[in-house]
């Protein structure tokens, strides 16, 4: 790790894509650290990203945070300016910096926005302030900024260690993204930012009397996950996701306050994917905070697949992506944020 001679300007540009939890993270041993209760094992994205520069600047005397081409509300520029703060102190410096950022699919909508945003901007930062930092730091920091983002900084198949401590609970790369070639399909059916978000839900966790024993059981989970994912398991993933996905929403259908997610059009969504993989149709479910459905099946049956699923009243938009590879520094003048329906 090094420190950079005194800033005039530097300016990074880094891509980052979203990931989804196969095994959930839901809840924290440490608020402050965002230690997780539980490990997770996540795939990265391919095609739904976030493109975040950081330029600090010696002319700036606070943070400047844009994000959709808007001026960041006070909770989320205050947010990334705390974030910020843990890159400056490792660099040793004080600037200020400005920093845009903007999603290629929707945001706070149960897709991992703040993942993919989190992974993103610790990168472009680092990288700006020309920090030598391993994967493995850059997950741990990110995760400082969102617990799902230390998922989002490695690519492929990933799994997060829970850690004792900052510098042990980090997420790395078990199986590369060509190892398996499952298709994510994400059923749309709301576009709306969540009245409650995930910090505010991991707090709840612990309020539920479920939580303790989805917590306790997560070991076995994870290990039943990481060799279906090894062994190209299939029908051993689809069974373990769903149970993990149901035990996570369980919790949230229980605690204090009560976080119920789901719509309508989920809940066909899910009946349908059960109903089509009685019938040998090669498809399971799952779900983050939010009501649109993740619907994994391998590559070659995606078309046939999603046409299913855009056929369900209530899915407004299939959204698709195989999985992607790490967070990565880009050329400002290649930034593209392509819009509309995602096709890697």
């Amino acid at each position: 790790m090094t420190t950079p001679p005194a800033l005039t300007a530097h300016i990074a540009t880094a891509r980052a894509n979203s990931n989804l939890a196969l095994i959930k993270y839901w809840g924290n041993r440490s608020d402050a650290l965002r230690l997780p209760a539980n490990g997770s094992i996540s795939i990265g994205l391919a095609g739904l990203f976030t493109i975040t520069t950081v330029a600090f600047r010696a002319d700036l005397t606070a943070d400047q945070i844009t994000i959709e081409e808007q001026r960041a509300p006070e909770q989320a520029a205050a947010r990334v300016s705390h974030h910020l703060d843990h890159v400056r102190q490792l660099a040793g410096v004080t600037q200020r910096a400005e920093v845009t950022s903007r999603n290629n699919f929707p945001t706070g909508a149960g897709i991992a926005s703040s993942a993919s945003a989190f992974a993103a901007l610790t990168l472009a930062a680092a990288t700006a302030l020309q920090l030598s930092l391993t994967e493995r730091e850059l997950s741990a920091i990110a995760r400082l900024g969102s617990g799902s983002a230390s998922r989002s900084i490695p690519g492929g198949y990933v799994e997060w260690h829970v850690g004792d401590r900052h510098s042990d609970s980090y997420a790395e790369t078990i199986a590369p993204p060509d190892h398996w070639a499952l298709c994510d399909l994400i059923a749309v059916v709301s576009r709306a930012h969540k009245s409650t978000g995930s910090t505010e839900g991991h707090a709840i966790a612990a309020t539920s009397p479920f939580q303790v024993a989805r917590v306790a059981g997560a070991v076995e989970r994870l290990a039943i996950c990481r060799k279906a994912i090894l062994d190209r398991d299939f029908d051993a993933l689809a069974a373990i996701a769903e149970v993990d996905s149901t035990l996570m929403h369980a919790v949230m259908m229980t605690g204090t306050p009560a976080l119920f997610y789901w719509q309508p059009a989920t809940l066909a969504v899910m009946e349908s994917v059960r109903t089509w993989r009685s019938a040998g149709i090669p498809v399971f479910y799952t779900i983050d905070a939010g009501a649109n459905v993740h619907c994994l099946c391998p590559a070659a049956q995606a078309d046939a697949i999603a046409g299913r699923l855009k056929a369900i009243p209530g899915v407004t938009d299939v959204l698709r992506a195989l999985p992607g590879g790490p967070a990565e520094v880009i050329d400002k003048a290649d930034e593209v944020i392509a819009h509309g329906n995602p096709h890697p």
